[in-house]
Formats: structure tokens, C-alpha cells, sequence
């Protein structure tokens, strides 16, 4: 089993051309929780800004700001401690078409209220970790998923928000996962990107469900380490940024994702994988 390769049109989505000018490749925002809890969503806007994102903005609560501030540069900040703050960035900026919602975010109701804001913008959405928690509490926070929605749900993520479709003691084959993942995307109306050596990425109604076979890249167990996901959630949302349908910028990260820990190797940690992403770009004529 060898890991797919890129196609033509998914090297077209990332590439640039010098007529452009930053915001013909998106504005994405990434959400992020409170002080001393940032590090996920600073790992997740890194990615999407390498990936091509034009504008990366990081969206946290006024007493996280000071602590963005000082790790960040090339990625702008907002205020956003409470629902009605998303909502003006957004009234006031069209410019934003992704969104990032999840990693390192909190499960207290103030994040839940910005997550039903969020949903309700009908913008391009990635959601990840603790949006996930969120959605398996409140049911009733289904119905405002939308088809430019994507979940990215590790194993038992995946087994909260879809009660019964889960893994129950024995692992899946691949043909169950596929088959799992696809019947949780016709559920919730969203693409789904099932983690694990063996991604699998299905969209509302199609049956043909992609699958990301790492098992050929030794260098994939080294993913397993914290904050791995937050930056696979950057990239699809960057991806999501530039114009990437859902299920292309979910396919595109995942293959990025897995391309970078192969360049990295043993001792790879997450901060290590956005920094990969020029050689990758080199390596695959973007």
C-alpha cells in the first residue's frame, strides 16, 4: 500500500500566481480558547497560514490576547470572548470565508454559544476536539451543520458524536470505517475526516468515500503526539481558505499532514509540520 498521490487539480488549488494578491487565496479565522490554553489553536492558525492562506486571523478572549501576541507574527489577532464578538468580525468582514473551531477551545457554555454563532454564519467551517464535545452534549446543535462543514473526529470523538456508528471493542476493517464514516456524513449533512492510519473521508451523499492510507509511511506513527490534529485542522481550513471544496481541502490536508511527518521522522513534534510545508510544495511542483 503506498500513499496516494496529489492530483493535478488539488496542486492547482494551492498554487499561486503573480497577479494575485492575498485575499484571491481567503481569510481564514481560527478560534481559540482562553489564557494558557491557546497553544492548540496557535498550532492550527500556523498551518493554515503556511498552507496559503492569505489572512490568518486568531480570534481569542481579550485575556488570551497578551499571550497570542507573544508568539505569534505573521498571523493577525481579534478580540473574541463571547458569541456577539464573533458576530460583528463577522457582520463587518465578508472577507473571512473559513473558519476554524475546536482545538483547545473549552466545552463551557460561552463556547457553546459561539459555536451555534459560528454554524449560523454558514461559512466554510472546520470543526475539531472540543467543538466535537460540544456537539455531542447538545443534539440540537445538529441541525445548523451545513455541507461546507467539515468534522474531523478521532476514534472516540467519532463514537460520542455518532452514537451506534462507533467502534464497539473490536476495530474496524476498512471497509466498516468507510462504510461508519459514510453514513455519519449523510447524518449530519457535513464531510467527515475520520482520523487514524487509515483516514477516511466521506462527503453527504456520495458514496465514493476517500481513503488515506498512511500504513506505507513508517514515519506516520509519529503523529501520534499532541497537537498533531490542531495542525491537520489548520491545513484543511487554509485549504478551505483558497477555494478547496470541502471534501478536496479535507483530502489535501490529510495527504500534507501525513507527506510532512514522512519528512520529519522520529522525533517530530507538531510545531515541526506547518515548517514542512515549502519542501512539500517544492517536492510537488506548487
Amino acid at each position: 500500500m503506498t500513499l496516494p498521490t496529489m492530483t493535478p487539480d488539488q496542486i492547482k488549488v494551492l498554487r499561486k500566481c503573480a497577479e494575485q494578491h492575498k485575499f484571491d487565496h481567503g481569510s481564514a479565522l481560527i478560534l481559540s480558547g482562553p489564557a494558557y490554553r491557546t497553544g492548540a489553536a496557535r498550532l492550527a492558525a500556523m498551518a493554515a497560514l503556511r498552507v496559503g492562506a492569505g489572512v490568518v486571523t486568531l480570534g481569542a478572549p481579550q485575556e488570551a490576547l497578551p499571550e497570542c501576541a507573544a508568539q505569534l507574527t505573521g498571523i493577525m489577532l481579534r478580540e473574541v470572548s463571547e458569541a456577539l464578538d464573533l458576530s460583528l468580525i463577522l457582520a463587518e468582514d465578508a472577507r473571512i470565508n473559513a473558519l476554524c473551531l475546536g482545538p483547545g477551545f473549552g466545552v463551557e457554555p460561552a463556547q457553546s454559544a459561539i459555536l451555534r454563532a459560528v454554524l449560523a454564519a454558514k461559512r466554510a467551517t472546520v470543526l475539531d476536539a472540543d467543538a466535537l464535545t460540544l456537539m455531542a452534549q447538545d443534539r440540537d446543535l445538529f441541525p445548523q451543520l451545513h455541507e461546507t462543514c467539515v468534522l474531523t473526529p478521532h476514534a472516540g470523538e467519532f463514537k460520542r458524536l455518532f452514537p451506534g456508528l462507533g467502534e464497539d471493542g473490536t476495530p474496524f476493517t476498512l471497509e466498516e470505517k468507510k462504510d461508519a464514516t459514510q453514513r455519519a456524513a449523510d447524518l449530519s449533512g457535513a464531510v467527515v475526516l475520520y482520523k487514524g492510519m487509515q483516514t477516511t473521508i466521506a462527503t453527504p451523499g456520495c458514496p465514493d468515500v476517500a481513503v488515506m492510507d498512511s500504513r506505507s509511511v513508517p514515519a506516520a506513527a509519529y503523529l501520534a503526539t499532541a497537537g498533531a490534529g490542531d495542525v491537520l485542522s489548520g491545513l484543511i481550513t487554509g485549504v478551505l481558505a483558497r477555494g478547496g471544496t470541502p471534501a478536496q481541502s479535507a483530502e489535501i490536508g490529510a495527504l500534507l499532514h501525513v507527506m510532512a511527518a514522512r519528512n520529519i521522522g522520529p522525533g517530530l513534534i507538531a510545531e515541526d509540520l506547518p515548517q514542512q510545508i515549502p519542501n512539500i510544495y517544492r517536492e510537488l511542483g506548487v
